[in-house]
């Protein structure tokens, strides 16, 4: 080969690898931050005074926060489930679980998982944390470590406690209990290690990458190291107003003393056991945002910044005291509302809407933005158009289940939730009564309002694929 020819290739060559370089730069990282029972009021960014959450503040600060973001709710009393697999696969909530056997079997494997198609263009997969999925994470993406169950062990000292004037038989810093400090090392440090390593394979490849870090935390036990448990002494917690000391309707909505995230405290509620409770919370959540601080550290020391879009959010909330009750397994905003903050390239710093979406919608948005066409079973909608200012409308309805217990609808500034088990309708205006206390459905200036909310929520659960037929329920009269 002649000298002109090799120099020919060789610029050729350059030519090809400097094309591929410029390709995966146009292309955006993302980086998804993904929690566990984390209500969308337990943050600094969300008006809640009592909570230390500087990092998540800051990232909020950057970006948009979303101010109504929902889980459509659950098939079983594990939420985290159904929330997961709608994340990955895109569909809705009744959709997804008919199809849980072949998530198990024959959907993982064939491409059309969220980590899947973005590998399919080109991204660099990572993953680390709680999965609670039926595929397997090792086969879905690229890297996976560290690959957590749905929740760190508890035990039964952690269950019907504390009760005044009783010794406390747990202790969250205490590591004996095991849970989140089984194997040594906190879980949530250690998915933040886990991640500062993903950014530094990352910075060292042309490829973009999709990061999909996920945190048992702040989900029971609640567990953190001591300095951070001492600086929520219970007697300074604040308690959810107005204080139940239980929820009228808990047996016929499965919320009942049988439901395990129920026993997490006595019944019934005492404030005591409460603000117990919420401290805890407070403390695991505060160690949670300490970690999300490395990790942004981290992302920022590897360069990848200014072309990565950052999202953090929750699987669902949780009660945690409100409605004297512990549990997520509820339609209230506390359980199926969630943060939701989004920053990265053209999003506006320091910029909020109101506008009501699904926070499995993440998904088709970093399809978009990849290049990747959305598969036809993908049913949530990308969030592009609010995320760079062009657009406020979030959805006219969102919709939220519980099993076949509970069924809910928001439009507007109304929420209508219904029990059918017991054909009980409640009626709340969520812009005057936030804390969702006065009922409204039996005031006769409401029928019309009521009338059509159970023909939106018809129209949904045709959209959801919801088995309960309603009709039968007696609940559409």
């Amino acid at each position: 080969m002649s000298i002109a020819t090799r120099l020919l290739a060789f610029t050729l060559t350059l030519s090809f690898l400097g094309s591929a370089r410029l390709l995966a730069e146009e292309k955006p990282n993302f980086l998804f931050i993904f929690a566990d029972d984390f209500a969308y009021n337990c943050l600094g960014a969300y008006g809640n005074d009592e909570v230390e959450t500087p990092h998540l503040d800051a990232l909020a600060a950057r970006g948009k926060l979303f101010t109504h973001a929902y889980n459509q709710g659950g098939y079983h009393g594990a939420v985290c489930v159904a929330s997961r697999s709608m994340l990955v696969t895109g569909q809705y909530l009744w959709h997804v679980q008919k199809e849980e056997d072949e998530i198990r079997k024959t959907l993982q494997p064939n491409g059309q998982l969220w980590p899947q198609l973005l590998a399919s263009v080109g991204y660099d997969t990572y993953f680390t944390g709680k999965w609670h999925i039926k595929a397997d994470a090792n086969k879905a993406f690229k890297v996976a470590r560290h690959i957590r169950p749905g929740m760190p062990n508890q035990t039964p000292e952690g269950y019907n406690r504390p009760i005044e004037g009783q010794p406390d038989p747990w202790d969250p810093a205490d590591p004996k209990f095991e849970g989140f400090w089984k194997g040594g090392k906190h879980w949530s440090e250690i998915v933040a290690d886990d991640c500062l390593d993903y950014l530094g394979m990352a910075k060292e490849s042309a490829n973009p990458f999709f990061m999909y870090i996920a945190f048992n935390a702040p989900h029971d036990p609640r567990q953190a190291p001591k300095s951070y448990v001492d600086r929520y002494p219970w007697q300074k917690i604040k308690l959810p107003q107005p204080f139940y000391s239980e929820y009228a309707y808990k047996d016929a909505i499965g919320c009942s003393a049988k439901l395990r995230d129920e026993k997490l405290a006595p019944f019934p509620r005492t404030p005591y056991a409460v603000k117990v409770n919420r401290a805890e919370y407070y403390a695991i959540i505060t160690h949670l945002d300490d970690q999300v601080g490395r990790i942004l550290e981290g992302l920022k020391a590897s360069g990848k910044e200014d072309n990565t879009y950052i999202v953090f959010t929750a699987d669902h909330g949780l009660g945690c005291g409100h409605h004297a009750l512990l549990g997520k397994q509820n339609m209230f905003d506390h359980s199926v509302r969630v943060p939701f903050m989004a920053a990265g390239p053209g999003i506006e710093a320091k910029s909020r809407t109101g506008a009501r979406i699904y926070l499995q919608d993440v998904m088709p948005t970093t399809l978009e933005l990849a290049g990747v066409e959305a598969p036809e079973r993908v049913q949530f909608q990308s969030l592009l158009p609010i995320w760079r200012g062009e657009s406020d409308r979030g959805r006219p309805a969102i919709y939220g289940a519980y099993t076949m217990l509970q069924r809910m609808v928001t439009v507007g500034d109304y929420k209508m939730i219904l029990y059918p088990k017991i054909e009980k309708t409640l009626l709340f205006n969520l812009r005057d009564d936030p804390t969702e206390t006065h009922d409204l459905a039996e005031d006769p200036s409401q029928k019309h309002r009521l009338r059509d909310m159970h023909q939106t929520l018809r129209e949904l659960q045709q959209e959801t694929g919801d088995p309960l037929d309603l009709e039968a329920s007696n609940q559409a009269s």
